[in-house]
């Protein structure tokens, strides 16, 4: 099983450094292209995505996050930080995966 974030160019080269691939983004056009790579791999078993990428589509996001049990989606806050007061990274993937890091 592998991961795949998509997101800003900073925060896509951080998980490329831990060995993650990836796919930096910066509109819409680019966002969709971006997740239908990644859902295309029947590898990919969790898609991390940035939330300022996951706006860009977010029909398309919500859709699979709603409906289906595979590829785990997980948003994160990007290089710019969180939109909103949310929980941080370690509980967002500790409560998507169900394993506590």
């Amino acid at each position: 099983m592998n991961y795949f974030i998509i997101g800003d160019d900073d925060t896509v080269l951080g998980f490329e450094l831990a060995g993650v691939f990836g796919i930096a983004v910066d509109n819409a056009e680019q966002t969709d292209a971006a997740f239908s790579k990644a859902l295309e791999d029947s590898n990919n078993g969790i898609i991390i995505i940035t939330e300022q990428a996951a706006d860009m589509i977010r029909d398309r996001v919500d859709k699979l996050l709603f409906s289906a049990a595979f590829p785990l989606i997980v948003e994160i806050p990007g290089s710019n930080g969180l939109k909103e007061e949310r929980k941080d990274l370690r509980t967002l993937v500790n409560e998507a995966i169900g394993i506590k890091l």
